[in-house]
Parts: C-alpha cells; structure tokens; sequence
C-alpha cells in the first residue's frame, strides 16, 4: 500500500450514509491510480458513525476494492480502547487487509498509556496496524520513543501515519527504526515525507485528485525526485487550502462543487464552509483538472 486516500462518508440529507456515493467514490479512486483506501478514518466523520455505520462503510469498501484487487486499510481508531478492539475485529473477520488507528483523542494518555493501549489493539488481530499520530487534532502526541517500542515488541505494529507536521520526527525514526513504514499524513508535506524515507501517502487531496496524488507517490518510489517536486508544487494552493477550515468540511465542499458528490451534507457539530471560504476554494479549484 502506497498511495492511498483518507475517504471522506457522503451523507443523504436525511444524514443517512449514503452508501452509492461511497461506493462509486471509491470506485473513482481506484480507477484514477490509488491502489489502496482507508475508510472510516478521521476524514470520513468516523467519530459521530455509529458503530453499525462504521462497519457498513468497511464492508462497502472490501464489497468494492477486494474483487479488483485493491487493498483496504481499515480506519479503527476511538478515545475508547474496547472499542478500537471491536472495530479492528470487525474488519479482520470482514476482509480488511491492515488497521489505521488514531490516538486516544481528549483523553490525553500518557505515552505509557498510549502503548498498552495501541499494544491491545494490535494484540487482539493477526492483521497489521498502523499507528496514526496528529497532536494538533487528539491532543496528545505518541512520542517517537513510544512508536519505536510499539514497533520493537508488538509483531504486527508495522507503521505510522505522520501527521505532526515535525520534519525531525523523520530523523528520529530513520535513525532508532529504520524498517518502519513512514506514511505521510500531512498532503503538504507528502513530497518531503516520501524522499525522506516514507513509503506512501494517506491523503485527503486524494479525494479529490487521486490522479495526481498517485502519480506524485509513483515518482518518488521510483526514484524521480524532481517529478515528485513538480507534481507537489502543481498541488500546493489546494493542499493548503483543503484547511482553510476543519477537514473535513473543505475537501467535501470541493467535492461537490466539481459534481461528484451530489449532496453537501455534515453532521453535526461540522457545518458546511463560511460563503467566504466557499468562494476561495471555488477559486483554487479553477485551477485544477478534476477528473470523474
């Protein structure tokens, strides 16, 4: 798994998931060059599913990705550490080929706390997990000493997604963990993630431009360092822009403005973009080919 997107859940206005949506997006993202997906992470609204919710959409995604041949990471992270463990059995039993699991969110663990919790999620599958740290969003950091020792002693704790936005955390697990997989989670830092050692990219960009997301992560594995430069300078306004209010309330904005979701719906406490920050991100898209 290299170049995957953090799914955004289309909602019905009636906030039922709207399950055809789901299913024709991940449809596009596989058609476009993604070669994996991540349902129910923290992009597709994952705290206010409900447990049946959350579930239903990983089955839509093995329904869609596994007769192609295409890869599912499995979005199972909670602030409760039961139910990450349910989550993660969940999706083992349903097909899914490896677990992305967000820290503990307001509860603020301590980094002892955050490595019994990861280490019981992981030690109730046989499927690999993926660690996914991003302090400005839950919090609390899981600091690299205690990914490192997660990835020392817990056999199937393979990775982390890298959303802190510290450039020397890459040092530091280039150094004391050399064989863990790096995955950026931070679309404006994908180029320099991946030519400093990481492996792929979790993005939200890729929602909406898996064309380019993809091409940008097949460049830098190749070894085309100034192609991968290139397509991430063409990226840059809409990587910023896509937070220019709470993800993911932009990057379902654009969606529907370039016509492939039908129906602009949050709940709540999301609520759609400011009619200023609408405007601003109707401009940046004029700037890029959206494919369908």
């Amino acid at each position: 798994m290299h170049a995957l997107s953090a799914l955004i859940t289309p909602f019905k206005p009636d906030l039922k998931v709207d399950e055809a949506t789901f299913a024709s997006l991940i449809e596009r993202q596989i058609r476009l060059g993604m070669d994996a997906c991540v349902p129910t992470g923290t992009t597709g609204e994952s705290a206010t599913l409900s447990h049946e919710e959350h579930m239903r959409c990983i089955e839509i995604a093995l329904e869609v990705c596994k007769p192609k041949g295409v890869k599912v990471l499995a979005g199972v992270g909670s602030n409760a550490t039961s139910e990450s463990i349910m989550l993660a059995k969940f999706a083992q039993k349903a097909g899914a080929d490896a677990l992305l699991c967000v820290s503990p969110y307001y509860n603020r663990p301590t980094q002892q706390g955050l490595f019994e919790h990861y280490k019981a999620i992981a030690n109730a599958v046989q499927i690999p997990l993926i660690l996914y740290d991003v302090p400005a969003r839950t919090g609390t950091q899981i600091a690299v000493e205690t990914a490192v020792k997660l990835f020392n002693e817990v056999s199937n704790i393979v990775g982390i997604k890298e959303a802190s936005g510290q450039a020397q955390r890459l040092v530091d697990f280039s150094h004391f963990a050399p064989e863990m997989q790096i995955y950026s989670g931070e679309d404006k830092l994908n180029h320099i993630i991946m030519a400093s050692g990481g492996v792929g990219v979790i993005s939200v960009t890729g929602n909406l431009l898996p064309d380019k997301i993809s091409a940008l992560v097949r460049a830098n594995l190749q070894g085309d360092l100034a192609s991968g430069q290139k397509i991430h300078n063409e990226l840059y306004a809409i990587n910023g822009a896509l937070f220019c209010e709470s993800n993911p309330i932009p990057i379902k904005a654009c969606l529907h403005m370039a016509g492939l979701l039908e129906h602009l719906v949050y709940r709540l406490p999301l609520v759609p973009p400011s009619h200023e920050n609408m405007r601003f991100l109707e401009t940046i898209l004029e700037n890029y080919e959206v494919l369908k």
